[in-house]
């Protein structure tokens, strides 16, 4: 079965998106840089390496099968039909990227922006496996999100596939809207996190025996609020080549995305530095930092959508939200996340999801998902979508990862972590002339 495309980009169109998509690593170095610095000086360079690996294990994967699966809106797939509609539910392209034109066709700005995004989503989860996460484990947990977990639920969303006709379909305003991958990267990569973390268990003297747990601040904050820089800039570019490519937004529409996408941001660090503040008596800088990428994450799904008054309400409780559901995992389930991973990127972008049905106003001459001017419940279109990330895909990335941990067991070993990553998995560490060890100090 086959869906009706986009029209083609037009020369300024093709040019800008190319000027956006290359501007999304700078959001890969962020969230490494985030990750190596929220962990331990004795696995920093472990995290920067496993970052380049979980990317070029992606992007392959994503060659192999991944493009094939999630497809593209116009090309082959594969549906069922329910009480006489059509439901579309995986993609049938040819592997290997086979039988796309690759001449600057939207198709092929498609794919080249889909193998950063699934970078992007690769990499959430070594926040969460930070200190504890052997490599090659990372690895072949990246092959089967790249391969298949991500193509499937991106499918569903940008492929034409059944959440995205549940305008057509159900009368759900226009079907599930995701501009910048609030739900299809940046949760799928969260709840991937989530299932990582549960998986491995905690670090070493995290809790006591009582559950209590212990502080383990990250080793360098200034490579974290550094990264707050290069994820801004890098997430402008994600979000405005989503909703050129994705949505089929205009070239005008782009200026808006990126002040809805620094707004969000920024309302959402100042409200962690507030709660902080309130709480604490100063501002933490690393949830500050957490909740800046926190908004960034929950601008994705909307930015094209709302005005800047909504974006910036929307960050500002993207960062309520981040800044307590990282005491809330830590404190309350015993979850260990050192990077945040969990809350940023899983809690942020399912709120982001929510809240494009909240505060979203779709202009009337935009036609989506094959539905023009129809804004009518479309929150239930992306309820549906937050639906299935929790009650699907959640369940399907931990079950594979579990089966994967069954068959190559993914956390390194007690004398490793104690040893630190660097010098167990590598051989030698990051700071070798700089850094001392607090566990090493012995007192005469």
């Amino acid at each position: 079965m086959t869906q009706a495309q986009f029209p083609v980009l037009s020369d300024i169109t093709q040019a800008l998106c190319i000027a956006l998509i290359l501007m999304v690593p700078l959001a890969a170095a962020g969230l490494a840089l985030t990750n190596a610095g929220l962990g331990r000086s004795r696995s920093a360079t472990h995290a920067m390496l496993g970052s380049i690996c979980v990317i070029a294990t992606a992007a392959l994967a994503y060659f192999v099968c991944g493009w094939s699966w999630q497809g593209f809106p116009g090309g082959p797939s594969h549906g069922f039909t329910v009480a006489g509609k059509a439901w579309n539910w995986i993609g049938a392209e040819p592997f290997f990227l086979g039988g796309l034109a690759h001449h600057g066709s939207r198709g092929a700005l498609t794919a080249w922006l889909q193998v950063f995004s699934v970078g992007i989503a690769a990499l959430i989860p070594l926040g969460a496996g930070n200190d504890r996460w052997r490599l090659g484990a990372s690895c072949a947990s990246s092959a089967l999100l790249a391969g298949w977990t991500y193509p499937l639920f991106a499918h569903w969303v940008w492929g034409g596939g059944w959440l995205a006709q549940l305008g057509v379909n159900q009368g759900w305003g226009y079907g599930l809207l995701d501009a910048g991958g609030a739900g299809a990267i940046q949760s799928v990569g969260g709840l991937t996190a989530l299932s990582i973390a549960w998986i491995l268990g905690p670090r070493h003297g995290k809790y006591a025996a009582d559950g209590m747990p212990a502080a383990i601040p990250g080793h360098n904050a200034v490579l974290v609020l550094f990264a707050c820089f290069l994820t801004w800039l890098g997430w402008i570019g994600l979000n405005g080549g989503g909703s050129l490519l994705w949505i089929g937004g205009s070239a005008a529409g782009v200026a808006l995305v990126a002040i809805n996408t620094t707004l969000s941001a920024a309302s959402a660090a100042l409200a962690a530095a507030a709660i902080t503040r309130i709480r604490f008596g100063r501002p933490d800088a690393s949830l500050c930092a957490n909740g800046w990428t926190g908004g960034l994450v929950a601008s994705s799904a909307a930015c094209a959508f709302v005005n800047p008054a909504s974006a910036a309400i929307m960050g500002a409780i993207a960062g309520v939200l981040v800044t307590f559901s990282v005491e809330w995992l830590d404190a309350r389930l015993g979850v260990d996340d050192p990077a945040g991973s969990i809350s940023v990127h899983a809690v942020g972008g399912l709120w982001g999801m929510l809240a494009l049905g909240i505060f979203a106003r779709i202009p009337q001459d935009w036609v989506l998902n094959g539905r023009g001017a129809d804004n009518a419940n479309q929150w239930l279109a992306q309820l549906a979508g937050v639906v299935t990330l929790v009650g699907f895909v959640l369940p399907m990335t931990y079950s594979l990862n579990w089966l994967l941990n069954r068959l190559y067991p993914q956390r390194v070993s007690a004398e490793g972590e104690a040893h630190g990553l660097d010098l167990y998995e590598l051989g030698a560490g990051a700071y070798p002339e700089f850094v001392i060890h607090r566990e090493d100090v012995r007192l005469r």
